[in-house]
């Protein structure tokens, strides 16, 4: 025992403050990976947070801050939780100081350029001419706005890693440096027979641009994150809670379980529960996504932040705080923004070595330039490796993944699909194999009776009663937690029967049940329990009614025939649409059911499935998916009871509906929160289109640094005579992290059809 507890591992998420690029996410991972007892450690720079698991009791979160700090960051994890009002406030606050930062630089900066750009100065102030004013102009730019860059440099270097910080900061510090000394030293730098020009206007307007550039990026990225924001929003704030009779307004955090609370029209449910007394229409959509109000009577459940649209009720607190569906949702949500898809990794790989290249690239140019370069071969060396180093910002490549995962899972959950992490968004486009299990999935998963057929089996003089075969069907039902068993139970107590005592009562899965009554004994179940008690069944009556789609239950007493019930199970509205959908998207759709053969049929026929796996035990369906899995399909298991828990896990994507068990959606990769059939296609179109976006991100950002460093390195210079100017270089680099984000936002334009209440 005590050796299990030391193996326990803990997961913990928190924020991180000072990353910028890729290779800021890979330097990190490797800090944190590396400190003994640490499992697993994934960074995410879009949701600038990371997620490490670890044995807590060889770390402790301390262990983690020094990681952090180690490489030049700042690790949240030992501050306090913060409300919502004060995340946006400090957000806001950054957002201002970093505004300033930009307007200070690129303010300073236009000063510096109007007296030392040629075709300009004509037009300036003499004083704005003078190297010294410009070097004073420049240092609150270069070690205040800047200071950031060296914030994350120097323990970076320490340590032997190189982020984005790391460019800009030599760059900026050599084109300040070399400035400095031309400004203060100019006699020196004449007698190597280079002219004394100062180039303050390069390190200022590089500094302004690139926080200009994340100014903008943060303020877009804060876009890709409004699907949390929209979540949490939802929550109401205070709840009429009912003590003693008499009705109290109460913040929602005091709200315990077993509270009873009134609702009131146009009022938000403020926690879980189940309705006591009254009646209501209940407008879901904010949580469900569906977009029809639900009638909700006495013992039906409401979800906390829903909206009540008509009726008075009071209802019972099942569900409070974290433990509340939305609460869920928006853990559910965060986890997914905060995972890595298997493409981002590769992202983050490329960069970790991009920047040393990069490196190595500015000095080798600053060398051939010096050696081979026209006059005066050190101001065209120096600006031309700063250009390397501006230009080759590896900070798109870093923003390419995650924000569009960020803004696709939010589209998601906005309208009823949880995506449970990045792997499962990325994997849901490539899909081409749907299983929906029957029961509870494509149809309502509430069964009725609608047919009893007595035999002519001599049970007693009342042997041809339909009366009696409910009657023993009912009785023995009662102690079975089968859907089929609720009908039957359901339809004796419509008819009024009086219940007999069962005893010796036993489940026989995937068969039926069986137990003793007045000294007999009594079986109800499928043909193959049929079989093994050796009871002849008259199949002529059992197909007539399975080739109508109805389930038969066949009952048998002392050994012989006494009655049929049959049972029928009502599509889902979505049923036909959503598997329509899927088939024109070129996936094959399966239907896998407990019942026979026929039956499946009938059912399957109803919503244009072909392919139909029947008979099929609980612990047999996850065989079922490995086996087509074998014919090297990639495939969706949709379920939703306890008996589908192993065949999602082992699909490639599990797809939960919302209405299942808990046991169900933990096994899933992604959950239907709207009970609407038509969300598969969705979420597969959804993956689709984030792909899309994904790879159209890396390309522009990958492509934008191998078509511009060679550019910047002057391959241009010999044939047409043109040298990147370092100052568009960092233009150009903040406005690649800039459309990256933009075009992740596209994505919330991804159109939503309606959904039908089921």
């Amino acid at each position: 025992m005590n050796k299990l507890l030391t193996n326990k591992l803990t997961t913990k998420t928190f924020p991180i403050k000072g990353m910028h690029c890729a290779s800021c996410v890979r330097v990190l991972e490797k800090s944190l990976g590396g400190v003994e007892g640490v499992s697993n450690a994934v960074v995410n720079l879009a949701t600038e947070s990371a997620t490490v698991t670890f044995n807590s009791k060889k770390v402790t979160d301390n262990d983690l801050v020094s990681a952090v700090a180690n490489v030049g960051y700042k690790a949240g994890i030992n501050e306090e939780l913060k409300t919502e009002d004060e995340q946006k406030q400090e957000k806001q606050k950054e957002l201002r100081n970093l505004r300033n930062k930009v307007l200070v630089s690129l303010g300073l900066g236009v000063l510096i350029v109007w007296g030392s750009f040629p075709f300009l100065m004509q037009f300036s102030p003499a004083i704005l001419q003078n190297f010294l004013v410009q070097m004073i102009l420049a240092i609150p730019v270069q070690f205040w706005a800047g200071w950031e860059f060296y914030r994350a440099t120097i323990p970076a270097l320490k340590h032997r890693t190189a982020n984005m910080d790391t460019l800009v900061a030599i760059g900026t510090t050599v084109a300040f440096s070399y400035s400095a000394v031309v400004t203060i030293f100019p006699q020196l730098v004449e007698s190597i027979g280079v002219r004394p020009e100062p180039y303050f206007d390069v390190s200022t307007i590089i500094i302004g641009l690139i926080l200009l550039g994340r100014y903008f990026e943060a303020k877009a990225k804060a876009g890709t994150s409004e699907a949390i924001k929209k979540l949490i929003g939802l929550q109401a704030r205070t709840a009429r809670v009912l003590v003693d009779g008499v009705e109290k307004d109460i913040p929602i955090e005091r709200v315990v379980v077993g509270n009873v609370i009134r609702v009131r029209p146009g009022e938000k449910i403020p926690v879980d529960g189940q309705i006591l007394e009254g009646e209501s229409s209940i407008d879901e959509s904010m949580v469900t996504g569906e977009s029809i109000p639900v009638d909700k009577t006495k013992e039906d459940t409401v979800i906390g932040a829903t909206l009540n649209k008509t009726g008075t009720f009071l209802y019972k607190a099942t569900k409070v705080g974290a433990d509340t569906m939305l609460s869920q949702i928006i853990k559910l949500v965060q986890e997914a923004q905060a995972s890595k898809a298997p493409i981002q990794r590769l992202a983050d790989l490329i960069s970790s070595y991009f920047v040393p290249i990069v490196i190595m690239l500015a000095i080798a140019t600053f060398v051939v330039w010096y050696v081979f370069g026209p006059n005066p071969a050190f101001a065209f060396a120096m600006l031309n490796m700063v250009a390397v180093l501006i230009i080759a910002c590896p900070c798109a490549m870093g923003l390419a993944t995650p924000t569009a995962i960020m803004v696709g899972t939010g589209k998601g959950a906005e309208h009823g699909i949880l995506i449970k992490d990045a792997q499962n968004l990325q994997t849901a486009h490539k899909i081409n194999t749907v299983i929906f299990d029957k029961t509870g999935t494509l149809t309502k998963g509430k069964p009725e009776v609608t047919d009893v057929v007595s035999t002519e089996v001599i049970l007693s003089e009342r042997s041809k009663s339909k009366d009696l075969i409910l009657l023993l069907a009912a009785s023995l039902e009662k102690g079975s937690e089968h859907s089929l068993a609720e009908a039957i139970v359901n339809k004796g107590e419509a008819e009024k029967v009086k219940l007999m005592k069962v005893s010796s009562f036993k489940a026989i899965a995937g068969h039926g049940v069986e137990g003793i009554i007045n000294g007999q004994k009594v079986i109800l179940g499928n043909r193959r329990l049929m079989e093994k008690e050796e009871i002849k069944v008259e199949e002529r009556e059992v197909e007539r009614l399975e080739n109508e789609g109805k389930t038969v239950m066949i009952l048998g007493a002392d050994g012989k025939l006494a009655g049929l019930i049959a049972v029928a199970d009502t599509l889902k509205e979505t049923a036909k649409e959503g598997v329509e959908k899927l088939q024109k998207m070129g996936v094959e759709v399966v239907m896998i059911t407990g019942d026979n053969q026929r039956t499946a049929n009938a059912i399957a026929k109803q919503v244009g499935i072909k392919r139909v796996l029947a008979e099929v035990l609980p612990d047999q369906k996850e065989t079922e998916v490995r086996k087509i899995q074998q014919e090297g399909k990639i495939v969706a298991m949709v379920g939703d009871g306890i008996n589908d828990a192993p065949a999602l896990a082992a699909s490639d994507i599990g797809i939960a509906m919302g209405s299942g068990t808990d046991v169900a959606i933990e096994s899933a990769g992604m959950v239907l929160i709207n009970k609407d059939l038509n969300s598969v296609a969705l979420a597969f179109e959804l993956s689709q289109k984030t792909m899309r976006t994904i790879k159209m991100n890396l390309f522009w950002a990958f492509g934008y640094n191998v078509i511009l460093i060679p550019v910047a390195m002057g391959i241009l210079y010999l044939p047409f005579g043109i040298l990147l100017n370092p100052i568009f270089a960092s233009a150009a680099m903040a406005l690649s992290s800039i459309s990256v984000v933009s075009n992740s936002l596209l994505l919330k334009r991804f159109k939503i059809y309606p959904t039908y209440s089921t």
